[in-house]
């Protein structure tokens, strides 16, 4: 073989590998390579598995390529409801829905966690191993995420065939230290590095609280806003008697009423004024309570407890039966929210709680 030969051969087989190696890199690959790391950011944060996060994002957002990503920074498909930021119209079920716009991707892969973690129709996904994504899948169209039958399907395949389920297995120190190679300007990468932030707080937040798994990723929201029973050692310290069972929310004790009791008996039988327990519930006046409302026995906190920062409402609730329910002070949701007691809650409305 000469020398010329030999040079054509070589630059074929050079031109023949960058052929290939042009052709590996797919814009589901590049999607991927720029935002698992928010992906896993997210997952420390919220609970929801990095892989379902990128599988949703590759399949809503076209691998970033719809015209949803592109004009309004919104990869997973959410629409208005109760927003208060800018707005974007496509068409979509119908002909010009509103569709939220973002200042930069990041804010909507955060956004996508909350919409999960806070909704209670899905709140049951956080009860499934992380690692569980076939169960996410499925119960995200048990849930109403989307109207396809075949979209618990398109998420398998797409976290089988790219293995995205090994980013469930990352800890923040395999994010910390690196940039964030597709992000494009410096708000972004600023963005990111904040929702990392965030998420390292909340995992030190979920341990300090005892509501995180041994991955520091925090518990699902329904064990940490389900009451919890006072044992027999703290009844002591709550100063109450042992005559019925006492739970706790947020750290308030509390009662379930049972037939023909009123705020008035329940005082009576716990050494509190009448006023007093009025006043701990948010209620004005005395009256006979239907069997299993919640009476607090304590002032209701400020705020609710670590990593229940709202609610989103899927509608017919009151303000006060969100603040029974979270046991936060009424005038403490009035302020965070800017409303009043008299506010109609609609669906989708987010409801601050800390």
């Amino acid at each position: 073989m000469n020398r010329i030969t030999a040079f054509v051969f070589l630059f074929a087989v050079q031109l023949q590998f960058a052929f290939a190696v042009l052709a590996a890199d797919t814009p589901q690959e590049r999607y991927i390579d720029t935002w698992y790391r928010v992906a896993v950011s997210e997952m420390y944060r919220s609970g929801v598995p990095a892989s379902i996060t990128l599988a949703q994002g590759l399949l809503e957002s076209a691998s970033g390529q719809s015209e949803l990503a592109v004009r309004a920074n919104n990869h997973f498909g959410i629409k208005c409801h109760d927003w208060r930021g800018q707005k974007a119209y496509f068409d979509d079920d119908r002909k010009g829905e509103c569709f939220r716009k973002y200042p930069h991707a990041e804010a909507s892969f955060k956004d996508h966690s909350d919409f999960l973690r806070y909704r209670d129709r899905y709140k049951f996904l956080f009860d499934l191993d992380k690692s569980d994504y076939k169960g996410w899948a499925y119960g995200l169209k048990k849930a109403g995420y989307a109207t396809d039958p075949a979209y618990p399907r398109k998420l398998i395949d797409l976290i089988e065939k790219y293995g995205l389920d090994k980013y469930d297995d990352y800890t923040l120190a395999d994010i910390g230290d690196r940039k964030a190679t597709g992000v494009s300007d410096k708000a972004a990468r600023r963005a990111e590095r904040k929702m990392a932030r965030e998420a390292r707080k909340a995992a030190r937040q979920a341990k300090r609280a005892g509501m995180s798994t041994a991955s520091g990723i925090p518990e699902s929201p329904v064990l940490i806003e389900t009451p919890v029973p006072v044992g027999e050692g703290e009844y002591e310290k709550f100063s109450f008697s042992m005559s019925r069972q006492m739970y706790s929310q947020n750290k308030v004790p509390f009662i379930y009423s049972v037939e023909g009791e009123t705020y008035a008996s329940i005082a009576r039988n716990y050494n509190l004024f009448t006023g007093e327990i009025l006043r701990f519930n948010d209620v004005e006046q005395d009256s006979e309570l239907a069997p299993g409302t919640v009476v607090y026995l304590q002032p209701k906190k400020a705020r609710a407890a670590k990593l229940v920062d709202k609610y989103i409402a899927e509608g017919g609730e009151t303000l006060w039966e969100i603040s029974q329910r979270f046991a936060v002070k009424m005038k403490s949701l009035e302020k965070m929210n800017g409303v009043d007691a008299s506010y109609v809650i609609r669906p989708e409305d987010t409801i601050v709680l800390r």
